[in-house]
């Protein structure tokens, strides 16, 4: 009896210690898995445990979900089945579960889980945290998260680092910055570079890039997302000067800057038209040996386009290995801008051809292009198209290339039946399109009637008044032009300066009319003075009808002869080499008389002019304009 009993015991110990080694083994299997597992690799693991006879062990299976947190495709059902499978799971096992939730579309029930371990004197740990936080930022939780950092302070974890940096985050994402900076100043023993990042970040994402600024000053330490935050907050607020400045004295300090950086970077030199600066990142981009990624070639495309290189641009595009839907529209914008429209167009058909699914953003460089280059029953065609093969809802962007299209072209009635068939209000702006056309096509009429109902739509906006009394000026009603002129005046209403950059020597010169401000006036007027004495005895003769009748004509000549464009252009001979394209940008629509005077330039200096205006690139050269005069 006492055999059969010793017997049966050698068995259980012996069955026991194959059950340990086999335990062990696969503790081992799943400490193997590499860190982000995929869903196949863990059901593998799943598989395994279940025909050992181990799917009730508790740790193993804790270490299973481990793995589907980790996993970037785990659904949330399977992760929710293993979980619920276990009788009384551990901390460690409850805090994947809640990083499954967090991460998930079902955020919340992170929270409910979080509620039910407390609820059952499950203590949650250090780890616990930052799951239930993140879960608690990407449900805009700020009650139940609020209550989180109660516990957090109860439970004496506020001094944990990756605790107060998911705290700062989380406020900051719930538009409580002020509590944000009240967790960060909390933390004072407890800071990294991180947490500098959180906060810097925040102030920049709620629009306050001086207080980031002055933050970014006091950093004990920088990394390059510091730097990255720092410089997207520039640009992303307009201080696009500001954010390149930023980049050099990155580059200064030997921080190698990442993808974000440099794509926000070029934004930044696209966006001001400066070429030099954005040949710098792209030769930046080659020394550093980053690859062409579709961030990367696309804003390039961008950024070559917008400062007057469209050859350069399409070498890009050439060049990418490959390209999604934003790289094909920044080409065929680009193409657009530069009135290239039949090219634009053969690009959109090759993009059509290659299995690309054209969005909004397309259409609008599409017909753009069909606009820029009049071409009415493409632009008819395309919008057809849009609507009905691929059930695009037209915006207001493609109502205002339509409209343009159509107006500028001469077809102002349809242009105002599409107008008034619009199910949504019609924004000003196309009526402002429309007003335009008025004065291209001499509709005084039509004209007086849309400017005076824009002009008690919106009274504080100046450029119903200048358009209006442009229109007046080519029908040379000068009484109604001094009406339009003294009513701006009346309600404090001011035209925008114009002014036009240009780019030399590292720095960015910018000019308005009559400017006397600039360190070289002097030599920028003579030199004006002598391309005005050469061009005219070429034969160029100002057109002065638009400005006010009661000046003399020598007066006349003087108000257009100092607009912002001609002093750029007098200030680019002086600083490029012979033979040198003169590039400049103009933020407003370049006069009809400056732009016979910069042809007349480009034919005389045998010189290649570059302008980006508010509207379109002009190419001069030989005498001729890349717009065809149709602008």
């Amino acid at each position: 009896m006492f055999a059969i009993e010793r017997k049966t015991i050698l068995l259980l110990l012996k069955r026991s210690s194959d059950r340990c080694c086999l335990t062990a083994a696969f503790h081992s299997q799943l400490s193997s898995l590499p860190p982000r597992p995929s869903l196949n690799e863990t059901k593998a693991a799943h598989a395994r445990l279940i025909t050992a006879g181990l799917a009730g062990d508790t740790q193993l299976t804790g270490r299973l979900v481990a793995a589907l947190a980790l996993s970037p495709s785990a659904p949330l059902e399977y992760s929710r089945a293993i979980f619920n499978s276990i009788q009384n799971p551990t901390v460690f096992t409850t805090n994947n579960m809640i990083r499954c939730f967090a991460k998930s579309e079902s955020p919340s029930e992170s929270i409910v889980l979080y509620a039910f371990m407390r609820r059952i004197d499950l203590q949650p740990n250090n780890y616990t945290f930052p799951f239930v936080l993140q879960a608690c930022t990407k449900a805009q939780a700020l009650v139940e998260g609020s209550q989180v950092h109660c516990h957090v302070i109860k439970l004496g974890f506020g001094g944990d680092v990756y605790i107060t940096n998911a705290l700062v985050h989380f406020y900051s994402a719930c538009f409580r910055i002020e509590c944000s900076r009240m967790a960060f100043d909390e933390s004072r023993q407890c800071r990294d570079v991180v947490t500098w990042n959180v906060m810097l970040g925040a102030y920049v994402r709620d629009g306050q890039v001086g207080v980031a600024e002055k933050m970014f000053e006091e950093m004990p330490e920088r990394d390059v997302i510091s730097w990255s935050i720092m410089i997207t907050g520039f640009v992303q607020n307009g201080q696009l000067e500001e954010g390149l400045d930023c980049f050099r004295e990155m580059r200064e300090m030997g921080m190698v800057p990442n993808e974000a950086i440099l794509v926000t970077a070029l934004s930044a030199s696209a966006q001001l038209g400066l070429l030099d600066r954005g040949r710098l990142i792209h030769s930046i981009i080659s020394s550093l040996d980053f690859p062409m990624s579709v961030p990367i070639g696309t804003a390039l495309i961008d950024m070559y386009s917008k400062c007057g290189c469209i050859v350069q641009a399409r070498h890009v595009f050439n060049q990418m290995p490959r390209r999604e839907v934003c790289s094909w529209n920044a080409m065929i914008c680009g193409l657009a801008a530069h009135g290239l429209g039949e090219e634009a167009l053969a690009f959109f058909e090759r993009f059509r051809i290659e299995g690309f699914h054209p969005v909004n953003v397309t259409f609008i460089g599409v017909l753009n292009a069909c606009s820029r280059a009049g071409l009415v029953n493409e632009g008819r065609h395309y919008f057809k198209i849009m609507t009905e093969e691929y059930a695009i809802k037209p915006e207001m962007e493609h109502y205002g290339c339509m409209v343009d299209l159509l107006g500028r072209a001469g077809f102002v009635a349809e242009a105002i039946e599409l107008i008034e068939k619009i199910s949504i209000q019609p924004n000003p702006v196309l009526w402002a399109t429309l007003l335009g056309s008025c004065k291209i096509h001499g509709l005084v009429e039509l004209g007086e009637e849309i400017g005076n109902k824009l002009i008690q739509l919106d009274p504080a906006y100046d450029g119903h008044y200048v358009q209006l009394a442009g229109i007046y000026a080519k029908a040379r009603k000068w009484e109604d032009v001094v009406r339009i002129r003294r009513l701006m005046i009346d309600r404090g209403t001011y035209k925008v300066a114009g002014w036009s950059l240009v780019e030399a020597q590292g720095r960015v010169h910018q000019f308005i009319a009559g400017d006397r401000e600039h360190e070289r006036s002097s030599e920028i007027h003579k030199k004006l003075d002598m391309i005005g004495r050469r061009i005219g005895e070429a034969g160029y003769i100002p057109n002065v009808s638009p400005v006010l009748h009661d000046i003399m004509e020598e007066e006349k000549e003087n108000v257009i002869k100092e607009h912002s464009e001609r002093l750029a252009i007098a200030f680019g001979f002086l600083v490029s080499g012979t033979g040198e394209t003169i590039r400049i940008v103009k933020n407003l629509r370049v006069c009809g008389d400056c732009h016979d005077f910069t042809k007349a330039v480009s034919k005389v200096f045998k010189r290649e002019i570059t302008v980006r205006d508010g509207s379109r690139f002009h190419h001069f050269k030989e005498g001729e304009c890349s717009c065809l005069d149709y602008w």
